[in-house]
């Protein structure tokens, strides 16, 4: 494929697969979640943001120049912080804050859901153990999540009063950082994609991005939706 149909080609994929059309992200935007159903996906999600700083650590360990561990390393700190900022990850703490969730109860991840947990693992997995390219291909769901992220925002302020602008700030930093992410991995992933079979393998890794995304909401959705089958120590509102 020419760089431009192959850049189609992975769009294609976001259009067709990624989680803004799931169900439950629809419920969610749409105000029909109760408190304790949003908590649960707060809760769960926490897992996921944890999680992202250490997928990057170990893909940036492999990167073979310094300007490349460099550009990843910022996405290290935009999650982790810098030490006189807070990153990703503790603004979303302040979410779940926000929502009345124990800050203990959720870095402890005992309440998690399994499914949860192997779908960010295998994530975790895929980038340590795949080629570089593969790893940087997986991160462009970064592609389509401006515009979930204004749903979300939009539709959890409009809809939910136990939700404030203060509770959402995870959100408005990622409207920038995210378009400055797919910069680097697009042009990247479309330069050193330079055979068939390179191009094939990054459109597979970002299918399954989007499916483990789609898998961490099927498992919230039959908990805590329908039919409501909640796992053992797992957390119940």
């Amino acid at each position: 494929m020419s760089p431009d149909e192959f850049e189609a080609a992975l769009r294609g994929i976001g259009a067709e697969r990624y989680h803004i059309l799931h169900p439950f992200h629809h419920l969610l935007h749409n105000g029909k979640l109760s408190k304790g159903q949003v908590q649960a996906w707060a809760l769960n999600r926490y897992y996921y943001q944890a999680n992202i700083p250490a997928k990057d650590a170990s893909l940036l360990a492999r990167l073979p120049t310094t300007a490349l561990r460099r550009e990843w390393r910022r996405r290290i700190e935009d999650h982790d912080g810098d030490g006189t900022q807070p990153g990703g990850v503790e603004r979303w703490l302040a979410l779940t804050d926000g929502l009345g969730l124990d800050r203990d109860y959720v870095t402890s991840l005992r309440g998690l859901l399994p499914g949860t947990r192997f779908a960010v693992d295998a994530y975790v997995h895929f980038v340590r153990e795949r080629s570089v390219l593969e790893a940087i291909a997986s991160s462009l769901t970064e592609m389509f999540s401006t515009n979930i992220i204004q749903q979300r925002v939009a539709g959890m302020l409009r809809n939910y009063d136990f939700v404030s602008e203060a509770t959402l700030a995870y959100f408005n930093p990622r409207l920038t950082q995210a378009p400055q992410d797919v910069d680097f991995a697009l042009a990247y992933v479309k330069q050193h994609a330079d055979t068939r079979e390179k191009q094939e393998q990054c459109l597979a890794a970002l299918r399954f991005k989007c499916d483990l995304l789609w898998a961490q909401l099927d498992a919230l959705h039959l908990a805590y939706v329908e039919p409501r089958l909640v796992p053992p120590g797992a957390f119940r509102p």
